[in-house]
């Protein structure tokens, strides 16, 4: 049986990643201090506590949401409300109908479902086996993404519009992303519809038209920025993204901590003086930080085993720092979410405060009450009071209990606590907590998640980090916590020490190892490196390091030209800073090293990205490709874009939005590290003749591009025999009499000039109708006709509009005891084709490999069988 329908491994800290499914299965759910700790009873009433604790315990429900434009959405929503539930439904189990999927009743337009089928059910009945491969093939397509019901929330609550500049700080591997990606397009198809009809009604005057925010001739003016701090989970972004085709999106690769300012092209003056530096603010940022994940017990079995408080404690910095970060960054005005996959109000309320009162307090940053948003979400409100736990298990009430105990007793287990972990007092303690959105397992069978939305009332400067609010602890507090657990290492006594490398194994991958900072793992909610420690038994010499490596108040990092300076826990100043970074430094205003030039220690870096260059308008390709498409002058020609260092358009032609291209063209060589921008738009492909266009219309960038192309190599179909045949068939002949099997299509195919065609597929309605309207691309060659389709994306259409898994077949291919199919340069030239169509499904293919060597799978589904 598929994992689709068994639930996966997800994101989360303690995970437990590589264990097999025995391991799994042999995990005890239980852990003393973790059911401590939240027995405690600031969390819940006690008549709801043996609720949640059977909650925890139990499998979490398969969930998935219907993604993309919201017309398509649908449309692939109403296949599984009209075929799938009605089999479904009609199920006996024990003379009992079986619970069907059921929509989500908070989210719009019932595009997010659940199911709590038993495994046991599904295996035993055929209706759920097309169910699975309905789930499967619109999965691989990208029209359904595998998604935790609690993890959609936040995108919703955020409250992006079109034309708005969004952060997702801590992306990868990108269901977020793609939520908030579908609200700055929200209503962009109707919008270029009104503008379209304008133009053609001859109504259109020269300036683009359009609503506010899609005032662009009907096209979103906003744009995503969504950013992961590890390179290999940024390209899994991607892959993610991609199937959206927004050139409304750039992706980078950045240090959430210290996220880099974008440079935005200066304003001209009114007097010819030199305009100033322009700096990108954000409307909305979501910081869904990484977090040690205890709300995910459910799909994660393994947090039952690796839980420890040391967890949260580890984290709180990180966490603090980005939230921090986020503010500064944010419009007066704008909106950012803060929400983790964690219980624990060290990670979740304390943070919010902290990052407050860093902040100014709440004069200028204010708790959004969200009460009344998404009605039918059961929620439960954030915590005024909370205890700490220590890493050996105590529990502290407040700071001063933590402080007179040191005094008395020493530091031993209390080095990572700091004042800003516990409930704020004096006038913080008036801060609106109980505006925080605390979502438990049991209110709606979900897992547990953490929300808050924040609002930036005033413009801030973010005060210097205490070392009471945020731990720093020094040499000798941790030398001191050392010592009360072993008084030497390696046979020498710790006030002997020189230096806090002999506390470090000597091997240097240890070293490295160690020095990966928590960002890495960002947007997988997945613990840092050092937070992780404790789960693992080592000898004590190698605890004791480890130990003291955790508590360094820095991550070291080395520039290009051999410096070492330590960045992430305080300001960084190094000698000769990058001019024109315009970078801001999280609570202090001298510029830090940008991106480009400050790495992580690493054995191999990232591979070089290639550089994103725009073509003249005037460019010779362009010229020809808006002759041959016919192609409205309406259509920018400023945003097309080619990633090769000499800016040719070798191959392929990407196309962005206007401020991507600013954003790109603007800090180019700054230190911004861009791993992804653009659509892809124009294909070059081969054809049999000279004097032939060989830039095909992607499909990316088709549903972009398609209003504005002329009729001249349109081809309209309405009939469904005709759009499954050529879903069916590859390469169908349409020279001599084959062009009449085409039926419709046949009298507007057989005389077109070679190249690329527009097919125009609409919406008919009814049982023998199509259920939508589509664009899609053809290429016509010298004797056939093929839909540039992958194969896989055939597959799904078959499934979804007809319920046909019928088998491919490719006409070039020469069958048993036939003769040739083709001339031989035709045939060759076809398979061509169809390897370059098949080259492109194979890269979706490469890239969800790596996301499953990758081990996180917690939004997307495995469709292994």
């Amino acid at each position: 049986m598929s994992p689709f329908l068994q639930g996966g491994r997800g994101r989360g800290g303690g995970g437990g990643a590589g264990r097999t499914r025995a391991q799994w299965q042999d995990i005890t759910r239980e852990n003393e201090k973790f059911e401590r700790y939240y027995n405690e009873p600031e969390f819940l009433p006690e008549e709801e506590k043996e609720l949640f604790w059977a909650t925890m315990r139990k499998d979490l429900p398969n969930s998935f949401r219907f993604t993309g434009s919201r017309g398509h959405a649908l449309a692939v929503q109403q296949r599984l409300i009209d075929h799938h539930i009605p089999e479904i439904t009609s199920i006996k189990y024990e003379d009992e109908f079986v619970e069907p999927p059921r929509p989500v009743s908070w989210y719009p337009d019932q595009l997010a479902w659940s199911m709590t089928t038993p495994k046991n059910v599904i295996r035993r009945f055929a209706p759920f086996a097309s169910f699975q491969k309905f789930l499967v093939a619109e999965t691989d397509v990208g029209n359904i993404s595998r998604q935790e019901v609690v993890s959609m929330i936040p995108p919703l609550l955020i409250d992006a519009k079109p034309g708005m500049t969004v952060l997702d700080m801590c992306a990868a591997p990108g269901s977020k992303s793609a939520q908030l990606m579908e609200l700055l397009h929200a209503g962009e198809e109707d919008a270029i519809a009104q503008v379209t009809e304008q133009i053609k009604n001859g109504t259109a005057g020269p300036e683009p038209l359009g609503p506010e925010g899609l005032n662009d001739d009907g096209r979103s003016t906003g744009l995503l920025i969504a950013n992961d701090s590890d390179y290999k989970r940024a390209h899994m972004l991607i892959h993610q993204m991609k199937r959206l085709s927004s050139p409304n999106l750039i992706v980078t690769n950045h240090d959430a901590t210290m996220f880099p300012s974008i440079k935005l092209p200066p304003l001209p003056t009114a007097d010819g003086s030199k305009p100033k530096n322009r700096y990108l603010k954000f409307d909305r940022v979501l910081a869904d930080v990484p977090c040690s994940g205890d709300g995910t017990t459910r799909k994660n079995v393994g947090v039952w085993k690796d839980w420890t408080p040391g967890n949260a404690l580890g984290l709180y910095s990180t966490q603090s720092r980005i939230l921090v970060r986020a503010l500064q960054m944010l419009k007066v005005g704008g909106r950012v979410v803060y929400s983790t996959c964690s219980l624990n109000p060290v990670e979740n309320e304390a943070v919010v405060a902290s990052a407050i009162e860093r902040c100014g307090g709440a004069a200028n940053v204010k708790i959004v009450d969200c009460s009344q948003e998404l009605p039918g979400l059961k929620r439960a409100s954030g915590l005024h009071k909370w205890k700490v736990m220590d890493r050996e298990g105590r529990m502290w009430n407040n700071w001063q209990e933590v402080e007179e105990h040191r005094d008395q007793e020493g530091i031993n287990g209390l080095a990572r606590l700091a004042e800003g972990m516990f409930a704020p007092t004096g006038e913080a303690a008036n801060l609106p907590l109980d505006r925080c959105m605390r979502v438990y397992p049991h209110q709606q069978d979900t897992g547990g998640f953490f929300i808050t939305v924040l609002e930036k009332t005033s413009e801030i400067k973010a005060k210097p980090e205490s070392s009471n609010v945020i731990p720093k602890a020094s040499v000798a507090a941790l030398a001191a916590e050392l010592d009360s657990k072993k008084n030497e290492t390696d046979g020498k006594p710790l006030e002997k020490l020189e230096s806090l490398d002999e506390l470090v194994t000597p091997d240097q991958e240890a070293q490295d190892e160690l020095a990966k900072n928590a960002s890495v793992a960002e947007a997988a909610h997945q613990l840092p490196y050092s937070a992780t420690l404790d789960a693992a038994p080592v000898s004590p010499v190698k605890r004791d390091a480890d130990d003291l490596e955790e508590e360094l108040p820095a991550k070291r990092t080395k520039l290009d030209d051999g410096r070492e300076v330590l960045v992430g826990d305080r300001p960084v100043h190094p000698p000769a800073p990058a001019v024109g970074t315009g970078i801001e430094t999280p609570g202090n205003s001298t510029p830090v090293p940008s991106a480009a030039t400050a790495q992580p220690f690493k054995k191999k870096g990232p591979r070089q990205e290639e550089p994103f260059k725009y073509l003249d308008p005037n460019h010779e390709e362009l010229v020809s490709i808006y002759e041959f498409y016919k192609l409205s002058e309406r259509f920018p020609r400023d945003r097309f874009m080619v990633r090769n260092a000499e800016g040719l358009p070798t191959r392929t032609v990407y196309y962005t939005s206007a401020l991507g291209r600013d954003i790109l063209t603007c800090n180019e060589g700054q230190g911004m590290k861009f791993v992804h921008c653009g659509v892809k738009m124009f294909v070059k492909q081969d054809a049999q003749r000279e004097n032939v266009c060989r830039w095909r219309v992607q499909t990316d960038g088709l549903k972009i591009v398609e209003p504005w192309l002329g009729p001249e190599r349109s081809v309209i179909l309405t009939k469904r025999e005709t759009l499954r045949r050529l879903l069916v068939e590859m390469f169908p002949k349409v020279t001599d009499d084959g062009w009449k099997a085409l039926g419709e299509i046949g009298e507007q195919v057989k005389d077109i000039p070679m190249g690329c065609s527009i097919l125009r597929i609409q919406a008919t309605g009814g049982d023998d109708g199509l259920p939508e309207a589509m664009v899609l691309p053809l290429w016509r060659s010298l004797h056939s006709l093929n839909l540039m389709l992958p194969k896989e994306e055939r597959r799904a259409m078959l499934l979804r509009i007809f319920n046909d898994s019928t088998p491919l077949i490719n006409t070039t291919q020469k069958q048993v005891g036939e003769a040739e199919p083709t001339a031989e340069a035709e045939d060759v030239a076809l398979k061509e084709e169809n390897a370059e169509v098949g080259q492109e499904a194979q890269d979706d293919v490469d890239d969800r490999e790596t996301y499953t060597k990758d081990g996180d799978e917690e939004d997307r589904f495995n469709t292994t069988v």
